[in-house]
């Protein structure tokens, strides 16, 4: 691991055919017992991240609920600065801090997100450059992140070997489905390499907790 960025950590719920939603998006597949862990796991994090695809379809709040702790801040990958001034992260970002990444031809929408209370860093100039936000998060004292998708923001992360340790639930559920967005999208690596180590295995219920580490 890089010392001038923070460590990432990657948690995600998935179907035994590894989907992280279905097919129309839904992705409630933890079950209580699994989220405490998940919320457990936040407050022990100084930052949580995602893609703005899971802010559209989700429109999660991403707090820490459930069990007692500190919010951590909340940084959202976005491009095109398209994000709704509409979503929960959005109406939240004066009390929670939130953290908008554009790239520098990101539209005219991000004032109206700043207005709102909303942070933002540019990082590159189409898309944005994840090994470059990690050392500016770094910067600010973020130490440890905690990335929760999607399948796309996952690859990214993954493609430039950024993830320095993986905590999955494996839930009892097939979904199917060729267009259901599976734990990492993206174009794939062409070679069998990318490779983590079993570090624990943890059963709940009906639920398989697989933790590695890089």
């Amino acid at each position: 691991m890089e010392k001038s960025r923070p460590y990432v950590i990657l948690s995600a719920a998935i179907s035994i055919d590894g989907k992280i939603a279905t097919r129309t998006g839904r992705s409630n597949l933890s079950s209580k017992k699994d989220l405490i862990r998940v919320h457990n796991l936040r407050k022990s994090v100084d930052a949580i991240l995602i893609g703005k695809n899971t802010v559209n379809i989700d429109n999660p709040s991403l707090t820490v609920r459930h069990v007692k702790g500190k919010n951590p801040i909340r940084v959202i990958l976005d491009p095109s600065g398209s994000l709704s001034p509409r979503s929960k992260v959005i109406r939240t970002a004066k009390k929670i801090p939130t953290i908008l990444v554009v790239s520098e031809n990101a539209s005219r929408n991000v004032e109206n997100l700043v207005a709102k209370g909303a942070q933002v860093i540019k990082c590159g100039k189409k898309k944005i450059n994840i090994k470059k936000l990690l050392q500016i998060l770094g910067k600010r004292g973020i130490k440890r992140i905690l990335v929760e998708g999607g399948g796309t923001t996952n690859w990214y992360f993954f493609k430039e070997k950024l993830v320095d340790e993986i905590i999955v639930t494996v839930t009892p559920y097939v979904l199917g489905g060729s267009t259901a967005i599976s734990l990492v999208e993206g174009v794939g690596f062409e070679n069998i390499s990318n490779s983590f180590k079993l570090k624990k295995i943890k059963k709940i219920q009906n639920e398989l907790v697989l933790h590695y580490v890089s």
